[in-house]
């Protein structure tokens, strides 16, 4: 069976900069690759400045936006890229995105990483996932 991808875009201001939201990949089964997600508007614009747990959260609602976009949830999340300007930060509200997982049932292979900076100033965490249904 031939693979077939398709873009995933539930806000469309992020084609002007040259990438998805997501992807499904479909074959056999149907592979959603979710492209960094941060505590931003529809809009793009930045939310939440300086505010670890209302970015986690945000950033979460853009998931699952994308997630729902390609009719999928997060209870289909089967890996999930979390990092973050301040790990320790991230850690003392790590509860905001443990707490959503946990409503979802899910619980994905992940990995956490401290970097320096993210591409938009002032973001402190950024998301990623790929999702199988």
């Amino acid at each position: 069976m031939a693979i077939e991808r398709t873009a995933v875009n539930p806000v469309e201001w992020s084609l002007e900069l040259g990438f998805s939201q997501g992807e499904i990949v479909s074959g056999h089964t149907r592979t959603l690759h979710c492209s960094g997600q941060t505590a931003v508007g529809a809009d793009g614009a930045p939310r939440h400045d300086g505010d670890m747990a209302a970015q986690l959260a945000l950033s979460v609602d853009n998931l699952e936006a994308v997630l729902d976009a390609a009719g999928m949830s997060l209870k289909d999340l089967v890996r999930l890229a979390v990092y973050t300007t301040d790990v320790d930060q991230l850690l003392a509200h790590y509860g905001v995105l443990a707490g959503r997982l946990g409503a979802a049932g899910v619980v994905p292979t992940m990995t956490m990483l401290g970097v320096s900076r993210l591409a938009i100033p002032g973001q402190l965490v950024e998301l990623e996932g790929t999702a199988v249904a």
